[in-house]
């Protein structure tokens, strides 16, 4: 089956820093990889499946489009945001693996992605947080939700704040 991504390169590039200049072969992939990852965790496998076909179908509606919309597409960008930041500046090419550098810019050290990439992983929590109490309130209009068995993957619903200072 073919993956359907639940977000757009615009949705990315309008929601997040990345510039529109960079090349979508840079990110695409971690778009995939946060969505198979964190999304399909948290909506189980049959409503990850269900949306997927859904969107392949061009069939999202309702209920399931408010959902995406609303509350996947959020956490997605945030998730794909933490994927891909700590790959951002290296390319792989035939010579080996390359740290890019521009004339007129000044690369940030690691401190400073990984600062980066915890805000986005506070953005995503905080929209994770936000499908979690949406769906277990509303879970009646999603039925796969609650349906998942045997090698399915179950919804996950705790959100992991590691940010925590007692």
């Amino acid at each position: 089956m073919a993956t359907a991504l639940f977000i757009s390169r615009t949705d990315l590039v309008k929601n997040t820093v990345v510039d529109g200049n960079v090349d979508t072969d840079k990110f695409i992939q971690f778009i995939k990889i946060a969505q198979e990852i964190h999304i399909q965790n948290y909506l189980g496998s049959k409503l990850y499946d269900k949306i997927s076909i859904d969107i392949i179908n061009n069939d999202l509606s309702g209920d399931y489009l408010k959902l995406v919309n609303d509350y996947i597409q959020p956490m997605l960008i945030h998730f794909a945001m933490v994927e891909y930041l700590p790959f951002a500046a290296y390319q792989i090419k035939n010579g080996g693996v390359f740290k890019h550098s521009s004339e007129n810019a000044e690369t940030v050290n690691k401190s400073e992605v990984d600062l980066l990439i915890q805000k986005e992983r506070d953005f995503s929590e905080y929209y994770t947080r936000r499908f979690v109490d949406y769906i277990c309130f509303e879970s009646n209009n999603f039925p796969e939700y609650n349906t998942n068995v045997d090698s399915d993957i179950r919804p996950d619903k705790d959100v992991d704040y590691t940010n925590w200072v007692l």
